[in-house]
């Protein structure tokens, strides 16, 4: 899970800065997926093998926030209706449910009270 602070369209600049943008790696048996919303595409980058600790100080050294969690399969029903942004793409793809969670910010909160518990 990565945020930063890209500000390039003008209502992003509205956000709390270093949470402007968030994006998602997923790690699989042959290397990582980044899936990352943006407001005309999904980029989808397929990355080689390396560990998530090396990954995310990569991110970390270029002026990123990370967090490294392990997912667990999501309820069997329909998340709650958002609209489509960085966050619900990230909230999708590992399995978040939650609503009232529209920022990156606040995925970021969310995800370090869960990393308390």
């Amino acid at each position: 899970m990565v945020f930063g602070d890209q500000s390039n369209l003008f209502w992003l600049r509205l956000l709390k800065p270093g949470f402007r943008h968030c994006f998602v790696l997923l790690e699989l048996d042959t290397g990582w997926v980044m899936l990352d919303s943006l407001a005309h595409w999904i980029h989808v980058a397929i990355i080689p093998p390396v560990s998530s600790g090396d990954l995310a100080s990569w991110y970390r050294d270029h002026g990123y926030r990370t967090v490294t969690l392990k997912c667990s399969p999501p309820p069997n029903s329909a998340a709650p209706w958002a609209p489509f942004t960085c966050v619900e793409t990230v909230k999708r793809a590992l399995g978040i449910h939650r609503s009232g969670i529209w920022t990156p910010h606040q995925l970021w909160q969310f995800l370090q009270i869960g990393k308390k518990s």
